[in-house]
């Protein structure tokens, strides 16, 4: 058996092993913490987002950046998904002549956090209650 075949045995006996693991821990979760979690809001920079427009009435593209430390690029792709699911509305203007853009929560948003909130509360009391 070479190298490169033993090294695939390990990974996938390690494959096996954590999802036994997550299985034990799932079957004793309650039946209250749904299992779906939102994926769209639970990445770190679109969780940044929606909470940040959560507390605030709106914010500028680049006051998000520098709130949530990122990249241009990064935090314009993020938005660009929220947007698309209609969680965050984007407005685009000048300020004479200088681009402004600027981001608000939308109702929709602002229920799937709460969704999203009221998911990993759930999640959380389950563990401490173990």
């Amino acid at each position: 058996m070479g190298k490169s075949s033993t090294a695939q045995q390990d990974r996938l006996q390690r494959t096996r092993e954590r999802d036994a693991s997550l299985g034990a821990v799932r079957g004793q979760a309650p039946q209250a913490v749904p299992s779906d979690l939102d994926r769209l809001i639970h990445e770190r920079i679109r969780l940044g987002i929606v909470s940040a427009l959560a507390v605030n009435r709106s914010l500028t593209f680049n006051e998000l950046k520098a709130l949530l430390k990122t990249t241009d690029g990064n935090l314009s792709v993020h938005a660009r998904k929220l947007e698309e699911a209609d969680y965050i509305l984007c407005e685009k203007s000048f300020s004479g002549r200088l681009p402004k853009t600027e981001y608000r929560l939308t109702s929709p948003g602002r229920r799937a956090l709460e969704r999203y909130l009221n998911h990993m509360e759930a999640l959380i009391r389950a563990t401490r209650e173990r």
